[in-house]
Order: C-alpha cells, then structure tokens, then sequence
C-alpha cells in the first residue's frame, strides 16, 4: 500500500520554494517511513516518533551525548572539554550548575527593559522603508547584541559573528558513520572554525583573569564548581557553545515565528488583536517548525526504542521536527494552533540538555515579534522575493527572509 498523500498545509505548499532541506520531509506534510528506522545509506538510527525521541532525551545513561567517537575520523584530535551537549553525568552536572546561575528567571526577567531597547532601536534603524531583510535587520542582530552583553563581547564584533554563524551549517547532508568526502570536508571546515572561534574566546578569558569585569564571562573565570574551576580550554568551549546556540536558536525563532503568522492569517489576526496570545504563537511556531531539528546519541548497551532492537555503540538521530508532529501527541500536527491545550513540543529538548537559555529565548521573541506587529501593521512576505532557506539539514529556518512593511500593503504574499 501506498503511503498517504502529503497535507497541502500552507508551509506544505511552500517548503520547496523556501529552498527547505529534503531532509525535512514533515514540513512538506508527508509522514515518516516509521517511529524508528534505520538508514542503511547512513548507518544512522533514524527517530522520528515524539515517546520514542524522549525516552532517548530522558535517559542519558543509554544515550550517551558523546557521540564524536562515531562521527569523527580521529577523535582523539578531538578536545570536547566544555562542551555542555557532548557531556554525559556526571561531568555535564558540575558544567550545568556553572551557567545555571546566569539564566535564572529573576536575571532573565531583569533583562527585559533592555532587550526592548535593543529591539527598538535596531527597528528604528529601517522604519520608513518600504521593506526590511528580518535576518539581517533584526533576527541575528538582536540575539547577538544580548549574548554579547551578557558575556561583555565587544559590540562591534557583530560582523564576525555572523560570519560564524553561516559558516555553522555549510551542508546539505546529514551526519553519516559512514563518512563520504562531503562530510570530511565537512568535518575540515568545522575543526577550522572551532580553532578561530577558540582563539578569539581563549583571548577574552585571558583578559577576564587579569581584568574581572562585573559580566557573564568573568563570572565563570571565576566560578567553581564541587571544589573545581574550568581549564582554559574548557572555557573556551563552554562559551563558544553558549554564544552560539543562544545566537542561532533565538535567530531561527524569531524568523518562523513571522513565518508561521504570514502563511496563516488566523494566527496573524489573532496576535494583532491580543499580545497576550504571542507567547503561544511562538510555542506553536516551535513546534511546526522546529529551529534545531535533530540530534545525536550513541547507545552504550543493547536496548530496545520502540518496537526496534538497538545494538550497543549504535548512532541515532533524533529528528525534532518529526517528533513535534507525531499525531500520537497532537491533533491536527501540520496544522498551525496556538490555542492548543497542551503543547508538550521538543523544540528546546527535554532531560538534562534541555535548553537552558529556553528563557531568554522566549523572551527575546516576545518582546520582538510584539514591536514587529506594532511598527508594521501590514508586515508580510514579499511574493517577488521569496525566503531563501538554511541548506542544512541540522536546522530549520530562514537564512535571509525579505519582508514589506508597506502601511497600506495588500495580503500577505503567502496567500495571494
């Protein structure tokens, strides 16, 4: 028997002209071959069920999130001192407590007053224009400026952020344990921009040994931990992490969420009535379109996922995207709903890797999609100059997105 016909959902009908990765076949509305499955081209378990995905999230034990031992020709060139997601327990604990302190929801809520003055002069900066590029303009430039001043990274340094950022998701095929010459490419230019990215904040946590400042960055030169401080090495690592995944996450949030109210109006209609209902607009904006779409784990044992037999050192990929529309969690998947009752999605993940800037995260787009729909009560697509997306499969976003702000524009181009 025939699988059933894609859903002609607005994002359905317009995945392939946004340039979305093939990979990410539940944006085009088709279902997935099973909860779990292996890819013999890849040698990957593929997850797509949403129990399946957390059981894998909720047991680290299992699931290691060490997984560059099967990815990496050489893992031994490898130093992942500091990075939070390749960490299992109990090492991960003593990181996590560390970064925990600057997230809490009294700090993160403090920040509100200034991100609202970030938000509003980076939209003064293109108000009178007859259209604005949302990346460019506000997107990347709003998370960056926060991040930035909570680490006390120089400001001007925007530019060579963004470079990084374009330079973090360069292809367009999924990890593989059977590597090819595009992932060791890959793999290439990966360790190359972790070298630049090190050597930049290896420089400022020197700085903030000799030169404390009242910053994020200073606070864990200082910080211990169980009796512990982190090597220079791990620092560099660790903030390297904590820059980038706040930067890109809050990005890719901000530019589906614009995405998600222009292809359903309803969604729109509803938000311009009522700002309290955006919170729920970028949950469900999160679920349909997850900004990091799949992870890694590698099993330490034999185990059983679903109604499949997992060896033990088995690579599996958990396809976020997927799990957020499983229809044994949610009615309607593909369909764009913030009033649902219960929005259990994966987009910041679950277990003890969840995301733990998920706070900032909010509110960062809280504040901006809220001063979007004030200044520009006609925002919309620009139907001669389509979103061009992210090509890797990794993730799930806009890389540029045009937009006209028009006072008096017509639908959005979207429906038209």
């Amino acid at each position: 028997m025939s699988p059933p016909a894609p859903l002609v959902s607005p994002i359905a009908r317009l995945a392939d002209r946004w340039g979305a990765p093939t990979q990410h076949f539940w944006l085009r509305g088709a279902p997935p071959r099973g909860a779990v499955e292996f890819d013999e081209e890849t040698g990957v378990w593929d997850v797509h069920g949403y129990p399946e995905s957390v059981a894998v999230l909720s047991d680290p034990e299992v699931f290691s999130s060490d997984t560059s031992r099967r990815f990496l020709p050489d893992p031994g060139a490898y130093d992942s001192s500091g990075v939070l997601t390749e960490l299992d327990p109990p090492e991960h604990r003593v990181l996590r407590k560390l970064v925990n302190r600057a997230f809490t929801p009294k700090l993160v809520g403090e920040m509100e007053p200034w991100i609202a003055d970030v938000t509003g002069e980076l939209l003064d900066a293109v108000d009178g224009q007859d259209g604005i590029e949302l990346m460019n303009d506000l997107a990347y430039p709003l998370p960056v400026t926060v991040i930035a001043g909570l680490l006390g990274l120089p400001a001007a340094d925007r530019d060579l952020f963004r470079r990084w950022a374009d330079e973090l998701f360069p292809t367009a095929a999924p990890p593989a344990v059977r590597a090819g010459d595009e992932q060791t490419a890959g793999i290439e230019a990966a360790f190359d921009l972790e070298r630049r990215m090190n050597d930049y904040f290896a420089e400022h946590v020197d700085d903030r040994r000799r030169h404390p400042r009242e910053d994020l960055l200073s606070g864990l030169v200082r910080a211990e931990t169980e009796g512990e401080r982190l090597t220079g090495r791990a620092l560099s690592n660790f903030v390297q992490l904590l820059f980038l995944a706040g930067y890109v996450t809050t990005a890719l949030l901000l530019g589906n969420t614009v995405l998600c109210l222009d292809t359903h109006p309803e969604g729109a209609a509803l938000v311009r009535r009522d700002r309290t209902a955006v919170p729920a607009v970028i949950e469900e904006s999160l679920r349909l379109m997850t900004p990091f779409e799949v992870v890694h784990r590698v099993t330490t044992r034999p185990t059983v996922l679903g109604d499949r037999t997992l060896a033990e050192g088995e690579m599996v990929a958990l396809w976020l995207g997927a799990a957020n529309r499983d229809r044994r969690v949610f009615p309607r998947p593909h369909a764009f709903d913030p009033g649902r009752g219960s929005n259990v999605h994966l987009g910041f993940g679950r277990g003890i890797h969840y995301c733990l800037g998920a706070s900032l995260a909010r509110l960062e787009g809280r504040i901006a999609i809220s001063a979007l729909l004030d200044r520009f009560p006609s925002l919309r697509t620009d139907p001669s100059n389509p979103p061009v997306f992210l090509q890797s499969p990794e993730v799930s976003g806009a890389r540029v997105l045009p937009l006209l702000v028009g006072r008096h524009g017509g639908p959005s181009s979207a429906l038209c």
